[in-house]
């Protein structure tokens, strides 16, 4: 294995790929050798040459702040001596950058002879050849509305947080009853629907519609109580034409025995679902959410650039990819900016980072309280220095959509979804915006699950190995001499066997988590 990695030709750190001990001589490059001065902790950065007080510290090829104090070449360099470069609101100007995601690429050429990855953050592209090497179509789910689901499950959502403990029963009793093609049922509680005002409530009134018009439930009940703010009565707008079969409502508070009646409607949903078979669909109808959590100093290097090359991989055959965690681009929002296809993108999304900026500010936060001890633990020091290995999850393809909080997709391609980066809350966003499976790069590890299948890929091998029962796939053997193309490749058709009915690690421990965006007024 590598013992540390330089990032970009440009940078005046490496990180380190094992815990490197204070002594050690390193050889960064044929004319350059290099002495730890402190331990260096996996993860970490090392300086590579002499940094004076308020210098740029350049990691990936750009800037992630500034030196708090002179820094020796050999230096260890974290929170202890480096500070934030990031300010409040700022002027962006639209300055289009794009890059060819169907090119020739020789991935000899990202690895020098003595074997020091040299990653631009830009790189990552996929030929043509490697293309036509991948499945063009998956094993799923059509529904009548003509949506495609890679799951076909039954689900019990409630309209307001008192009846989801009732709802959970009611899951619980209906998994007795499945039969045919129906994988579970799954109810999903959250403590919304009622004493809301304004933006929050309506924003909870469309997440629980897009979850109702989610094709990855092949039927739906919708338990509401019968005195809520969000009954249903009120949510049927919102929800749109529907599925008389797929979708059946009930009002607790109108029965005499709502679990009873509920067990009467689901075997209904489960006679109708269950006579639904998989067939071949085009992958180009593939929606993929991207997201990051418990990052660690390896994150940017191998899980984040991994998805980031299968995003340009799955758009380059006519699918779609959504990136959200907006307090998480914070730092390197002009990469994505520069992506948009056209000026009118970039205002939208100049608008998306300002908007949540703002909504910092409203509450007299800090903009930048970011990164989190977990992430500090990994190596990320800065948000910047987070914000730039995060974002490589978008790839290179241009930005062709910018959707608000609770906005389905509608236009193919790399989408950027508004949400915060808590995971719960961000991964329900990408399920509700219509993502099919939600991509979860992880260094530090988590148990955690969204609406759909929720994938962790570990940033490396340690964690791969540690926590197998969470972990999906391993992206550490990018430093452990394995080239992008291969394990893109084999990342891609694992994808398509999770599409295709493979369950993760999530689903079968039985994790299905949901979370709200509260951001209003609780009455």
């Amino acid at each position: 294995m590598q013992i540390f990695i330089k990032i970009h030709p440009h940078d005046n750190v490496i990180v380190a790929l094992q815990n490197i001990e204070a002594g050690t001589v390193l050889e960064i490059t044929d004319s350059l050798t290099v002495t730890a001065i402190n331990d260096i902790p996996s993860g970490h950065k090392m300086a590579i040459t002499d940094i004076s007080t308020d210098s740029e510290i350049i990691k990936y090829g750009s800037r992630i702040g500034f030196a708090k104090e002179d820094i020796k070449c050999g230096d260890w360099v974290h929170v202890h001596n480096l500070k934030t470069g990031l300010g409040d609101l700022l002027e962006y100007t639209y300055e289009p950058v794009f890059h060819n995601i169907t090119r020739e690429t020789n991935t000899d050429d990202m690895t020098s002879s003595n074997g020091i990855c040299e990653i631009g953050i830009e790189e990552w592209f996929t030929d043509q050849e490697l293309l036509n090497e991948l499945p063009s179509t998956f094993m799923g789910f059509k529904r009548s509305d003509g949506k495609v689901g890679v799951r076909n499950e039954i689900w019990v959502i409630p309209t307001v947080g008192c009846v989801s403990n009732v709802a959970t029963a009611i899951a619980k009793q209906a998994n007795t009853l499945l039969k045919g093609t129906v994988d579970e049922v799954i109810a999903f509680p959250h403590p919304y629907g009622c004493s809301q005002m304004g933006d929050d409530q309506e924003n909870s009134r469309k997440i629980i519609a897009d979850l109702i018009n989610h094709p990855n439930a092949g039927g739906i009940l919708v338990l509401g109580l019968g005195c809520e703010n969000s009954g249903i009565d009120i949510l049927k707008p919102y929800i749109g034409d529907y599925d008389e079969r797929r979708v059946k409502f009930l009002v607790a508070q109108e029965c005499e025995d709502e679990i009873e009646n509920s067990l009467e409607l689901i075997k209904e949903l489960i006679d109708y679902a269950g006579s639904i078979e998989r067939e071949p669909i085009s992958v180009d109808k593939l929606v993929i959410g991207m997201k990051c959590g418990g990052s660690d100093g390896l994150s940017g290097i191998t899980a984040n650039p991994l998805v980031g090359r299968f995003s340009d991989m799955l758009i380059a055959k006519g699918g779609s990819t959504i990136l959200t965690e907006v307090p998480e681009m914070f730092g390197a929002e002009t990469i994505l900016m520069n992506r948009c296809a056209n000026e009118e993108l970039f205002h939208q999304t100049v608008a998306l980072i300002n908007d949540f900026k703002n909504y910092f500010k409203s509450h007299n936060q800090t903009i930048y309280e970011n990164p989190s001890p977990g992430n500090k633990k990994g190596g990320i020091s800065t948000l910047e220095d987070k914000s730039l290995g995060c974002t490589q999850k978008s790839g290179s393809s241009p930005v062709r959509g910018v959707l608000a909080y609770g906005e389905t997709i509608k236009v193919p391609g790399l989408n950027l979804l508004s949400a915060p980066g808590n995971d719960l809350v961000a991964s329900t966003a990408l399920a509700t915006s219509g993502a099919h499976i939600v991509l979860f790069t992880t260094g530090r590890g988590t148990p955690f699950a969204s609406p759909v299948p929720t994938m962790k890929i570990a940033t490396n091998s340690t964690l791969a190995s540690k926590k197998n029962n969470w972990i999906d796939f391993n992206a550490g053997v990018l430093v452990e001499n394995k080239s992008m193309d291969e394990v893109s490749k084999d990342f891609y058709k694992y994808i398509i066997e999770v599409a295709s009915g493979k369950k993760v690690c999530s689903e079968i421990a039985g994790f299905h988590d949901m979370a709200i965006f509260k951001q209003g007024v609780t009455l």
